[in-house]
């Protein structure tokens, strides 16, 4: 990633404890859409992402908890990579990004 380019990203996470689980869905719930229990759909830039990590380091515990962060590319030309089979759901369309 460079410049200040927003990209999409999945994040998906597996975390054992509820006291941590929840406070990484919090996170989440800030730089994001949730589209399904454990995964959100984040819009930001290179340094919005190096903030997300940051934040999620402070609550996760390294040894037991996994987060994925999947880069789908740029903001505005990857919705037509998301499908969905059954329910979708609804990922916001940003016109501003996290910096």
């Amino acid at each position: 990633m460079t410049g200040n380019r927003a990209r999409r990203t999945i994040v998906a996470y597996d975390i054992p404890d509820d006291r941590r689980r929840n406070a990484v869905a919090h996170i989440l719930e800030g730089f994001g859409d949730r589209v399904q229990y454990s995964v959100f759909i984040v819009d930001a830039t290179a340094a919005g992402l190096l903030r997300l990590q940051g934040e999620l380091t402070g609550v996760l515990d390294l040894a037991s908890d996994s987060v994925l962060l999947c880069d789908l590319g740029p903001v505005g030309g990857s919705s037509a990579s998301l499908r969905w089979v059954g329910r979708d759901r609804v990922v916001t369309s940003r016109e501003s990004f996290i910096v």
